[in-house]
Formats: C-alpha cells, sequence, structure tokens
C-alpha cells in the first residue's frame, strides 16, 4: 500500500468506530493524522453518533413495546 495516500472511506470509517470504542491503533491514529482531513473524520463522527443513537433509541423502543410498557 502507497504510503502517502489519504484514507480510503472504509479506512476512514473503521478509524471513527474504533476511536469511539477507544481502540484505535496506534499505526492508524498516525495514518489518520498524517493524510486525512480532519473535516471528512469529523462529519464521518457526527454521523457514526447520531446513528448510534438512533440506534439505541431503536432498541429501547422495540424492548418497551416488547415488555408492554
Amino acid at each position: 500500500m502507497d504510503e502517502h495516500k489519504p484514507p480510503t472511506f472504509w479506512q476512514m470509517l473503521h478509524s471513527v468506530v474504533a476511536a469511539a470504542f477507544g481502540v484505535q491503533s496506534g499505526k492508524n491514529r498516525a495514518r489518520d493524522f498524517t493524510h486525512g482531513k480532519p473535516s471528512h473524520f469529523v462529519i464521518l463522527g457526527i454521523l457514526f453518533t447520531a446513528v448510534f443513537a438512533l440506534t439505541l433509541f431503536g432498541i429501547v423502543k422495540l424492548v418497551l413495546h416488547l415488555a408492554g410498557v
């Protein structure tokens, strides 16, 4: 892999998810800070957070519905 290429969408998504759960590797973090655009990570982070929160909200609503509350 070329060391000077910017990270792909999937690499950035992997980095955002790993960072959200606190398991980002030093190698990937260095790649992101060296070759990635901060705006891309901010946008992906906001989208991931929104999807994560909506998923949790949906799961809670489903459990409450199944419990008859």
